[in-house]
């Protein structure tokens, strides 16, 4: 072989290595594929975030299940059937409310961030649903790539521009008639933006009540790879104290730092601080904010886990305030990257921080 034919060979397997790493997880959906499934039969867009959100703006047809809402626990934190994020009959009857049966495909989205579509993710995925994506990239990638937007987007973008004409002949007291044709042209703009609202697929509003349907959960299905209690923090947390990098065990927090050192602390928590042994890795790491996309770039997330010596032989564990979010985002990153044993903390601190037997550190 030539020294061209191995350079050219050398640079095709590099290519090809970069093209099959940067290759996203068969959890995700890309916008292109879910736009096609929006308002089809047996799908159902579940947004994780906030009932105000999803006034602000939602996916057409979608529901709205809050992530941070996706538990159930005492004033004092206590999760009645832990590790479950709910237990069993609740469970059952809160998604049947929505429109979901077993058979029903969940796309689980949010804005774009990815925190609080992985807390729905892992919800249904601990209860061993099957047809189940996060979209990528969330309504912003739905907006991106929906025609109608554009052409609203661009009627918006002229009635700022002509109100800002407006505002500046107002200041400089021209004549009334040049004003209020300005005024008579934004008003039409906001017409046609009416009407156009009507076409988008993220669209503002109420959600809609939806016809119940039963939902069933077999026990023997839970999925035990994804979620964790107190008990296997507890032990994990010993080892770790114990043994540092040597351990088997990693628990990654994953919260702001004012959270992390106690500075912070919810209404709901007795205690700020961290679980004794954590690895302080914000769920922000993850996200690809450039691009507007949940995840980043598969390699760029593993420079991120390497970094901090997370390691795959290792179990891992990753908790936030609630259990659903900030570290789903980041187990679903690790189960992403190949990492088998990871697993959400679903009590987090809001379980940790109310447990006075339990040790914290700040």
């Amino acid at each position: 072989m030539t020294k061209q034919l191995k350079a050219l060979s050398v640079l095709l397997v590099a290519a090809l290595s970069l093209n099959a790493s940067n290759v996203k997880h068969e959890m995700l959906i890309s916008a292109d594929e879910a736009v096609k499934l929006i308002g089809k039969e047996g799908v159902v867009f579940v947004t994780g975030d906030s009932g105000d959100t999803y006034e602000l703006g939602h996916i057409k047809g979608s529901v709205e299940m809050y992530a941070h809402h996706l538990h159930h626990s005492d004033k004092m934190g206590n999760m009645e059937c832990s590790p479950l994020f709910m237990c069993k009959e609740d469970a059952e009857k809160y998604i049947g409310s929505k429109g979901i049966d077993n058979n029903t495909m969940v796309i689980a989205y949010d804005d774009f961030k990815g925190p609080n579509a992985t807390g729905v993710y892992a919800f249904f995925k601990s209860f061993g649903h099957e047809k189940l994506k996060v979209l990528d990239g969330g309504r912003a990638a739905i907006m991106k790539v929906d025609p109608e937007q554009v052409v609203y987007d661009k009627l918006k973008k002229e009635g700022k521009k002509i109100r800002k004409e407006r505002k500046k002949l107002v200041k400089a007291k021209a004549p009334k008639e040049e004003i209020a044709a300005l005024k008579a042209q934004e008003s039409e703009i906001k017409k046609k933006m009416k009407a156009q609202e009507k076409n988008l697929l993220v669209v503002k509003g109420i959600e809609k009540k939806h016809e119940h349907k039963e939902y069933h959960i077999d026990m023997s299905k839970i999925d035990y790879d994804w979620i964790a209690g107190k008990n296997e923090l507890i032990k994990a947390s010993e080892d770790i104290v114990k043994n540092g990098d040597k351990s088997q065990y990693a628990i990654i927090d994953t919260r702001g730092m004012i959270e992390i050192i106690g500075q912070r602390k919810m209404d709901n928590v007795a205690r700020g601080g961290h679980v004794p042994g954590s690895k302080f890795i914000e769920w922000k790491n993850f996200t690809d904010f450039e691009n507007k996309l949940s995840f980043s770039k598969l390699e760029d997330m593993q420079k991120v886990f390497d970094k901090y010596n997370v390691r795959k032989d290792q179990t891992i564990y990753a908790y936030c305030q609630v259990g659903a979010g900030r570290s789903t985002e980041i187990i679903s990153a690790l189960k992403m990257l190949g990492y088998k044993n990871a697993k959400v903390y679903t009590g987090s601190w809001d379980e940790w921080g109310n447990d006075m037997n339990l040790p914290i550190r700040r």
